[in-house]
Parts: structure tokens; sequence; C-alpha cells
């Protein structure tokens, strides 16, 4: 009986790559460059006689010689049995059971079951991609994801990097290639135009023509997916200090047109278009340049997405000529909030407190354009405007606008630093409530939020929460 399946025939006829391991000579990855706590959970894996490999981004980074944000692991461990191995773990996710392992300094590290294509098995090609919790092989863990460039696979009892889809080749060629059928992929999940246009822009990689001809044919399937994962991964596209590059891959492939049509009509006129995309460009080379070389500092999504609309609305309410005087800033401010609600908000499920700091920054613009000084190297605004509370975000706007139209460093972009946001590492690095740091090397995630710590008294007598005083 033949074994390969359906999905194994039809990469096979569009993919001329076979499985290929490199041994420790013949590629560049080193140990030493693995995280410590990554190499404990590989460890740990192997000599409980599972087995355990590095995956995805962190394989492709190391690969290419960058620092991987993250260290992810696969393994043929179910997650009853990673929970039985590591005690210092929790499980996570609806769509596929994740295991998280944490260490001390934040540290955590996510350890999945290999996993199949269920996606393949369905008689409906034209579907979206199905939720599915089917575990399966190395190879079928390969097949089933996005990219061939983090289809890779680093074991470290032999310090071999495995290989199934081409995507060793396409990362010494600086090739996106999605895995398998790129149209009937992209149908099954249209995040991966996303995902593909990312990787291209963060690497400087070339799109492959069968994958950027998908692209462009279903770009309209990017509104049929969640309005939360749309936002989630658009966030990743402009933090990270490749936006700039990223903004133009999505304006050459028509991404940017589609996620953002109020855009559209902008871009229909020749002339103004290209001053639209300019701006564009030069505002998120801004923001690639502070991200770049102002360590630790992070900007809230509220200036990210008034970065991303701030060419259309400039036009739109004529930002930098507004005179606001009586009920003007009011009216102003409820124009700006009306068209943010109904051409944006809506669409990305924007939390109503973004959607006022963004209107703040944008409402404020003429007030600090009227009051600039000639002289952008010092910092010589008003007595009465620094001490309004919109100034601190509204000038270090302001800053970064100046700065993509001149390309000179004004003194403002000092706020970015000063009480600037810190960066800090979402979702993997946070730990839990009530984590404690014994057992293992690694902090312990315990439930009951202050158990386990002294509690908090007041001079009430009742003390807090009912708690006596002492």
């Amino acid at each position: 009986m033949n074994s390969t399946t359906a999905f194994e025939q039809e990469f096979e006829q569009n993919n001329d790559s076979e499985r290929v391991v490199l041994s420790e000579k013949e590629h560049p990855i080193l140990e030493k460059d693995i995280e410590s706590e990554a190499l404990k959970v590989l460890y740990r894996l192997r000599d409980a006689g599972y087995a355990g490999y590095l995956v995805g981004g962190g394989v492709r980074d190391l690969y290419l010689g960058n620092k991987p944000k993250d260290f992810d692991i696969s393994t043929n461990a179910r997650p009853g049995q990673l929970r039985k191995l590591f005690r210092n773990s929790r499980t996570i996710g609806r769509r596929f059971r994740l295991v998280q392992v944490f260490f001390r300094g934040n540290k955590i590290i996510e350890v999945s079951t290999l996993r199949s294509r269920s996606e393949y098995d369905s008689h409906e090609p034209d579907k979206v991609l199905p939720a599915n919790n089917t575990f399966g092989t190395l190879e079928e863990d390969a097949y089933r994801r996005d990219l061939t460039i983090n289809s890779l696979f680093y074991e470290i009892e032999n310090n071999t990097v495995i290989d199934y889809v081409g995507g060793v080749q396409d990362l010494t060629d600086g090739i996106i290639r999605i895995v398998g059928e790129p149209e009937q992929r992209i149908i099954r999940d249209p995040v991966r135009i996303l995902r593909a246009i990312r990787h291209a822009a963060r690497n400087g990689f070339t799109i492959e023509e069968k994958t950027l001809e998908a692209i462009t044919k279903h770009l309209e399937k990017l509104d049929l997916c969640p309005t939360s994962r749309i936002r989630d991964e658009l966030l990743k596209d402009l933090r990270g200090g490749t936006s700039q590059a990223w903004v133009g891959l999505a304006l050459q492939t028509g991404v940017f047109a589609t996620l953002f049509p109020f855009y559209q009509e902008l871009f229909q006129h020749e002339t103004e278009g290209e001053a639209v995309k300019k701006e564009l460009l030069s505002l998120f080379a801004a923001l690639d340049n502070i991200e770049h070389n102002i360590e630790r500092v992070t900007l809230e999504d509220a200036m990210l997405f008034a970065i991303l609309l701030f060419p259309w609305a400039l036009r739109r309410f004529d930002l930098l000529h507004q005179e606001l005087k009586g009920q003007g800033y009011h009216r102003l401010s409820k124009a700006i909030r009306a068209d943010l609600d109904q051409l944006f908000a809506r669409r990305l499920n924007i939390k109503r407190a973004i959607k006022d700091k963004i209107t703040t920054l944008f409402v404020n613009m003429s007030s600090l354009q009227k009051h600039r000084t000639k002289d952008t190297s010092k910092d010589t605004w008003p007595a009465w405007l620094r001490r309004k509370s919109y100034f601190k975000d509204c000038s270090r706007f302001y800053a970064l606008y100046q700065e993509s139209i001149s390309h000179e460093q004004s003194a403002d972009i000092a706020h970015f630093v000063e009480d600037a946001p810190k960066a800090k590492r979402q979702e993997k690095t946070e730990r839990p409530v009530g984590a404690s740091t014994s057992g293992n090397a690694a902090d312990k995630p315990q439930r009951g939020g202050r158990r386990g710590n002294n509690p908090a008294f007041s001079s009430d007598k009742q003390g807090v929460f009912g708690l006596r005083t002492v």
C-alpha cells in the first residue's frame, strides 16, 4: 500500500526538493548560539526518550547569522507528557495545545507536539483553514508550515539541520516561497499573504514568482480573516525596524490598498498618489531609525497606527493649518474620531482608547506646527504648551514627522527616550501572575495571585480585603 499522502504527491509535483540532512560541517549553526534554556529543554526531551527539534524562525535566524527573537521547539511528546516532564510549565492554545516552559528571568520556551496536515484531508479545497488538533510526524510538520525558510529543523544529537521542503536552498538564494501550492494554501489561510511579505521585508528576500502571483490574485481574501488576526499581524510588521521595507512591498503588491481602502482614492491620482507613497516610506524610515538607534524603546499601538494614517489624515483634515478657536477643537476631534471609527477602527477592531490617542495626536498637530521654531535642533517650545497633558506624546509624534520630511534629527527625538515605554517581550516573556522562583532552575507558575507571598495590610481596622492588620 502506498503510504504517500495526497499532499505529499501535490508537493512533489510542485517542488523538486527532497529530504536533506546537513551535517554539522555543512551549516553555520553553532550550539553555543542557542539559548541555554532552549538547550535544557532539548536535552531533557532527549534524556527522557523523546525527539526534540529547534524549529521555525529560530533555525532560520541562526542560519542567517541573526539573533533569534524566540527559540521554539517541536517534539513527538504529547502535551500531557510534556507537563509531567516539565513541572515549571503550563498548557495554552485552543486550536492546538502548546506547552510553555518557564525559566528565571522571564524566559519562556514554547514546546509543541509535531502536527499533521489535516487541513489537506478536506475534499473542499476552497474552504478556509479549519481548526485542527492532530499530531503528526516530522515530515508532516514541515509540510504544514507556511514558508520553506521557516520549515527547517535543528536536532542536537548530531547537530544536523533537517530540510524537507527546500528551505536551505531558499535561504541561500534569498527566496520567499510558500510551502506546497501557493494559491491553495493562501485560500486556506489568507494571513499567509502578510507573513510572506513580512519575511521578505525583514530579510531583504525576493518573493518567488508563483507565490507572488497567488498573493496578488487573492488579495481580497484578506477580508475573510478575523479582524484581530489582521491587527496583530500588522503590528508585528510595523515593529522591529523593517517597517519601511514592509510598506514598500505592501504598496507594490497591492496589500496596502487592500488593508486600507481609504488610501485608494489618493493612489488613483498619479502625482498625489506618488507623493502619499513617498510620505509613507519616509515616515516609516524615521520609525525604523528610532527602532535601530534608541535602545529598549517601543512605541504604543496608537503611535504606530497614527504614523500609518497620517498622510491620509493630513489631506483629509488639513491637520497642519487648522485654526482651533472656540468650538473648532471639539469639532475637529469629533470629525477625526468619526472617520477613524468608520474607515479604520471597525475594520481592525481597534479599542476606543487607541482611537482617542490617535485623535489627540492628529488634532494638536496644527498647534505644534504653529509654535515650531526654525531651529529644530533646539527644544524651545512655549512654556504653556509644554504644560499641556498631550504635549509629550504629541511632540514625539511631531518630531518623528519632522525627521521624516527633513531627514535631520530633531531635539524632540529625546522624548522617545525620556519616559518612553520600555520594550518588553509580549506573550512569551510575561511571567504569569503568581509565578514562583523555585524548582528545577526555573520559575514554576502558580495559580491564585499572591499565593506564597505576604498579604498587603493597611491602617484600616479590617485591613485590606478583609485581612486583619498586625
